[in-house]
C-alpha cells in the first residue's frame, strides 16, 4: 500500500523522553500510520505501516498484553524474549523496535496516549 505520510501529524509516547528512536503514530481518518523514528530522512525513505482505524483498538490491546499476535490481515506483532518487538504487514514491510522503544510505546498505550 502506498502511504503518503507527509500530510500526517506524528507523535510518540511521553515515555520516549525526547529520544530519537521511537514508535511514532499518526491518526488519519482512513487509517492509523506507524513508523520508526530511527529511519531519518525524507518520508518516502521511511517504512510506514498502516492499519484500519477499526482495528487500532485491537492493536493497543495486544500491546498491553505483552504477547505476539495478528491484527486481522493487516499487521503481525512479534514480541521478542528480550522485550523488543517487530511489526510486519502482509507485504513484508517490517519495523523493528528495541526493548526501550517498545517499553516506551507500551507505557504510552497504558496511559491512553494513543487512543483515537
Amino acid at each position: 500500500m502506498n502511504v503518503d505520510s507527509t500530510v500526517a501529524h506524528w507523535f510518540k509516547s511521553s515515555y520516549s523522553q525526547g529520544g530519537s528512536d521511537c514508535v511514532e503514530v499518526a491518526h488519519r481518518a482512513d487509517r492509523v500510520l506507524v513508523r520508526d523514528s530511527k529511519y531519518a530522512g525524507p518520508s518516502h525513505d521511511q517504512p510506514v505501516l498502516a492499519i484500519a482505524p477499526e482495528l487500532w483498538p485491537a492493536l493497543l490491546d495486544l500491546v498491553l498484553s505483552g504477547n505476539s499476535g495478528r491484527i486481522g490481515d493487516q499487521l503481525s506483532v512479534t514480541v521478542s524474549a528480550a522485550g523488543g518487538a517487530t511489526l510486519t504487514n502482509p507485504h513484508g514491510t517490517a519495523l523493528d523496535y528495541t526493548p526501550a522503544e517498545w517499553s516506551a510505546f507500551s507505557k504510552g498505550v497504558a496511559n491512553a496516549e494513543f487512543n483515537r
